[in-house]
C-alpha cells in the first residue's frame, strides 16, 4: 500500500468515527431504519483507522530496520508460502459455499424477508459466477 493511501485511510477513518459519534448524539432515530447507520460509521471508522495506522507504524519502524524488511519481504513472496495461502483460500471456499447453502436454506424456512433471501442468494451466485470465470480463463493458459 502507498504511503498516501494509508494516511488516507488513517485520517478517513477518524472521519467516520467522529461522524459516527456526532450522528450517534446528534440525532433521535432509535426506531427508525437510519438507526443502525452511527454505528456502522463508528465500525467502518475503526477499521480502515486501525488498518491505515498499522500499515503507517510498520513502515516507520521497518524504515530503522532494513535487514528484517528484507526477511519479511522474502517471507512474503516466498512461493511456498503462497502456495499454503491459496490451497487455505481454496479450502475456505469449498466450507463458504456448504455454510452459505444453509445459511439460505435455514432463512428461508425461518420466514425471512425475501428480499434478505435474494440478497445472499445474489451474493452466492456472484461468488460461484467468479469462480466460474477465473477456471476457464485458467484453463485456457494452461
Amino acid at each position: 500500500m502507498k504511503k498516501s493511501a494509508a494516511y488516507a485511510l488513517t485520517v478517513g477513518g477518524l472521519i467516520l468515527i467522529a461522524a459516527g459519534f456526532i450522528l450517534l448524539k446528534a440525532t433521535d432515530i432509535s426506531e427508525s431504519a437510519m438507526a443502525a447507520v452511527p454505528y456502522i460509521c463508528i465500525g467502518l471508522g475503526c477499521g480502515s483507522f486501525g488498518h491505515g495506522a498499522g500499515e503507517l507504524i510498520s513502515r516507520g519502524t521497518l524504515r530503522n530496520h532494513p535487514e528484517e524488511a528484507r526477511k519479511i519481504e522474502i517471507e512474503t513472496n516466498d512461493e511456498r508460502n503462497m502456495a499454503i495461502a491459496n490451497r487455505a483460500k481454496g479450502k475456505a471456499y469449498d466450507a463458504m459455499l456448504f455454510i452459505f447453502g444453509v445459511l439460505m436454506i435455514s432463512l428461508s424456512l425461518m420466514d425471512i424477508p425475501m428480499y434478505v433471501i435474494l440478497m445472499i442468494v445474489f451474493a452466492y451466485l456472484c461468488v460461484a459466477g467468479i469462480f466460474i470465470y477465473w477456471q476457464r480463463k485458467y484453463e485456457k493458459e494452461m
